[in-house]
C-alpha cells in the first residue's frame, strides 16, 4: 500500500491513498482536502452527492489509525471555500476536532481557504520547514530543493491492455514533490501539463499513480498525452 521514495536525500512513504509519511518525523502529510466542496456546488445549483466531506475524514480517519503519526500537516485548501466551515455538518465537524486533537496539527493556509475556524484546533501557517523540507501550498518557482506542496492536484495517465488509464498520481524528481489531492472530489490536472512539466526541468520527473489496492510507478516517457 505504500511505496518508498526520497526527496532531498529524506526517506518517504507514499501512501496509496494520498497521504505522505515521513518517518524520521512521525509526520503524516496530506494536500488538498477541499472539505464542502460538494454543498459549495449545491449552493449554485449544481448537485452533487453531499457526502465528500464525510468520506475524506473517513478516509483520513483511516489513515491516521495506520500510521499513528507524532503529527499532521496538511498542505492548504482544507477547506474549499472561506465559508465551508460555516457549512460543515456537527457530526463532522466533532470528528474532524477529535483527529485534531489527537495529535499536533498544522493547517498550511491555501488559496481556498486563507484562514481555518479557530474552534477546530491546530495550528495556522504559510509553510513549515520540517527536516530538510519545505512544506507549503503553492509550488513555488524552480529551483525548490526540498519542496513538498499540493495546489495542482495531478493526476497522469497511461496505456495498459489497450485501455488509457487514468489516476491521480504523486510526481517527483527527486529533488521537490507535488501531492495528489487527498479531497473526495478534488479533481486534478495532467502532469505534462506545462504547470506541472514545467517545475521538474529537463530531467523530467516520474509519477506514482494510486491504484486501488498499490502504486504503480511510471517514467515521464511512458505518460499518455492528455487528449
Amino acid at each position: 500500500m505504500t511505496a518508498r521514495l526520497t526527496v532531498n536525500g529524506r526517506a518517504l512513504q507514499a501512501d496509496v491513498s494520498g497521504a505522505l509519511f515521513q518517518p524520521d518525523a512521525g509526520a503524516l502529510i496530506v494536500a488538498d482536502l477541499h472539505l464542502e466542496k460538494g454543498s459549495h456546488f449545491a449552493r449554485r445549483g449544481q448537485f452533487l452527492p453531499p457526502y465528500d466531506t464525510r468520506a475524506t475524514l473517513e478516509k483520513l480517519a483511516r489513515v491516521i489509525r495506520r500510521f499513528r503519526p507524532r503529527r499532521v500537516v496538511c498542505l492548504g485548501d482544507s477547506f474549499h471555500d472561506a465559508e465551508a466551515g460555516e457549512r460543515i455538518a456537527a457530526a463532522d465537524r466533532d470528528v474532524l476536532r477529535r483527529l485534531v486533537a489527537a495529535q499536533p496539527w498544522t493547517w498550511i493556509l491555501g488559496n481556498h481557504d486563507p484562514a481555518i475556524p479557530p474552534d477546530l484546533g491546530g495550528d495556522c501557517e504559510p509553510s513549515v520547514t520540517l527536516d530538510g523540507l519545505v512544506l507549503r501550498h503553492e509550488p513555488a518557482a524552480a529551483p525548490a530543493t526540498g519542496e513538498i506542496c499540493g495546489h495542482l492536484h495531478p493526476k497522469a495517465s497511461v496505456a495498459a491492455r489497450g485501455q488509457r488509464l487514468t489516476a491521480a498520481c504523486f510526481v517527483t524528481d527527486g529533488t521537490r514533490l507535488v501531492m495528489p489531492a487527498f479531497g473526495a472530489y478534488a479533481g486534478g490536472l495532467d502532469v505534462l501539463d506545462p504547470a506541472i512539466a514545467r517545475l521538474f526541468g529537463r530531467a523530467g520527473f516520474r509519477a506514482l499513480l494510486l491504484g486501488s489496492e498499490r502504486l504503480h510507478l511510471v517514467a515521464k516517457a511512458q505518460l499518455e498525452r492528455p487528449q
